[in-house]
């Protein structure tokens, strides 16, 4: 280590870790010794911002700011940015902030240039449920291994799953919308359709049973508005506005904040249509989007393992893509150990410790953290609102030194716009008259519906004929065995046996006499 080195203050040193020669984000001003030192300034380089992160801290400590102030300056550097708003008060991205006193004292503090400036922005909401354009998903496209996860199928019922969906594919029944999933598994159980399935495996009643089941349960939640069309082009989270600055998309959730599966569902489809779509990248200067996700800890409450397996890998895996992924919530207990792994940048703001579980959780904290000259207990028990602990990845990928912060005013509105500029800026999106409304084209449901009709129709008009054809034949019967009339006087008489001799010898002799005349024959003589 060099003299200078080790002459200088744990200040400069902490600030030397976080003087960096490529576009960075300003986050804030470094905290030192209870003072707020303006010129040492705590940024987070725009390249490392797909290696994903974490802002946590109790409620009331600012963390909704901090993913604005980040946002912000996101967009202002071309990168899309992704807002999941649980609460319904983030949406004030979309407007100038209000300059007051307390912006005006803690720009001072920290030496930000503030000035109020809007975002552009776009409102989205799952399937309609709420204000917003709807993101609608079609069953095919959503596939039966991230069905199956949401839906907690065992390995056996994802299996049958898939089997249904190769055969929906194979007779072109198209799955749009839960009712044609539906209307295919009851079918493939019915006695006209057990026999389509039997030389690959064919579907078990027991199973079809737990796979409607669970998609009763998956509706219930709400699920049956984010299936259907017209599909979204996720690539439409890419896009940036006519001056360059990224475009924030906020899906609005306050409508379903008590709907975690549904909130699940539309994160895991999204982050997999996206991996899908997106080729390869590796690491680039600046991410292609960046994912916020508010109140993470919804997200992650009872989760299956399945669950929580395909969030990680995800993760994982969609760095390689140019995404990067924030999550917010109140500890850092409340995300899985194995995707806190993969989070290379923390913000955490101030802690409680009212309870013994609170204290045990600050001490689970304070352990993620690298080493520092900081009594990160005590300082983590002692931060202010708008104030944070600090550990970003360098530009070579090595964790920065903590640091105590004094973080940034957002420049946008902190805190939500009024209902009907959200509905105005909604209406007034090129992509409402797209998405708004929804489409229900025939698609499995009706093609198994429309061939059970015909096929009722049919059977109703063989039982017809089957029944006119019964009724001719005992008509007939019926005929035959009827008993005869009792013969007229003329009838008697001509069916005796004396009318009949007359009748045979009148007939001889007249026979007798017409023979004669014809061939020329003499009477005896007597």
């Amino acid at each position: 280590m060099s003299e200078s080195t080790d002459s200088a203050s744990p200040a400069d040193r902490i600030a030397a870790g976080y003087a960096f020669t490529g576009p960075a984000l300003d986050l804030g001003a470094l905290l030192w010794d209870g003072r707020c030192l303006p010129d040492r300034q705590i940024r987070v380089p725009l390249s490392m911002l797909n290696r994903h992160g974490l802002v946590a801290g109790a409620t009331g400590t600012g963390k909704t700011k901090t993913l604005q102030l980040i946002a912000e300056q996101l967009s202002a550097n071309g990168v899309p940015v992704f807002l999941a708003d649980i609460k319904g008060d983030v949406s004030g991205i979309s407007a100038p902030g209000v300059d007051n006193e307390k912006v005006r004292e803690r720009a001072a503090d920290v030496a930000q240039d503030w000035s109020a400036t809007a975002c552009p922005a776009e409102f989205y909401s799952l399937g309609g449920i709420g204000t917003g354009i709807p993101v609608r998903a079609t069953v095919t496209a959503f596939g039966p291994v991230l069905l199956s996860k949401v839906l907690q199928l065992n390995q056996t019922q994802e299996q049958s799953l898939g089997l249904i969906f190769h055969y929906a594919d194979s007779k072109g029944l198209e799955l749009i919308d839960l009712k044609d999933l539906r209307a295919v598994v009851a079918f493939l159980v019915s006695d006209k359709g057990k026999a389509e399935l039997k030389g690959i495996g064919g579907l078990s009643t027991v199973t079809a049973g737990v796979i409607l089941r669970a998609l009763t349960a998956f509706e219930q939640q709400g699920a049956s508005e984010f299936f259907g069309e017209p599909e979204f082009d996720t690539s439409e989270f890419l896009r940036t506005a006519a001056d360059g600055r990224g475009l924030v998309s906020v899906l609005e959730l306050p409508a379903v904040q008590d709907k975690p599966q549904l909130f699940s569902t539309f994160l895991m489809w999204l982050l997999a249509d996206l991996y899908t779509d997106l080729p390869e990248v590796g690491d680039l200067d600046r991410p292609k989007l960046v994912f916020f996700f508010d109140e993470a800890h919804l997200l992650f409450n009872g989760a299956s393992k399945a669950f929580l397996e395909s969030i990680t890998q995800t993760v994982r895996l969609i760095r390689s893509k140019g995404i990067g992924v924030f999550f917010v919530t109140q500890t850092p207990k409340d995300v899985p150990a194995d995707v806190l792994a993969q989070l290379g940048n923390r913000v955490q703001h101030a802690l409680r410790a009212f309870t013994p579980d609170d204290a045990k959780a600050l001490k689970a904290t304070v352990k993620t953290f690298p080493n520092s000259p900081y009594d990160l207990e005590e300082l983590l028990t002692g931060l202010g609102t708008g104030e944070a602990v600090i550990t970003v990845l360098s530009e070579n990928g090595a964790p920065t030194p903590v640091a105590a912060t004094r973080l940034r005013a957002p420049q946008s509105l902190m805190g939500p716009v009024d209902a009907a500029t959200l509905e105005g800026a909604v209406k007034a999106s090129l992509l409402y008259s797209r998405f708004a409304e929804p489409i229900d084209r025939e698609s499995a449901y009706e093609k198994i519906s429309a061939e059970q009709a015909a096929a009722e129709a049919e059977a109703e008009a063989a039982a017809a004929a089957a029944e006119a054809e019964k009724e001719a034949k005992q008509a007939q019967k019926a005929a035959r065995s009827a008993p005869k009339p009792d013969p007229s006087l003329a009838q008697q008489v001509v069916g005796s046996g004396m009318f009949r001799s007359l009748a045979r010898s009148i007939g001889t002799q007249l026979g007798r006499e017409i023979s004669r005349s014809l061939f020329g024959t003499a009477r005896r003589r007597k």
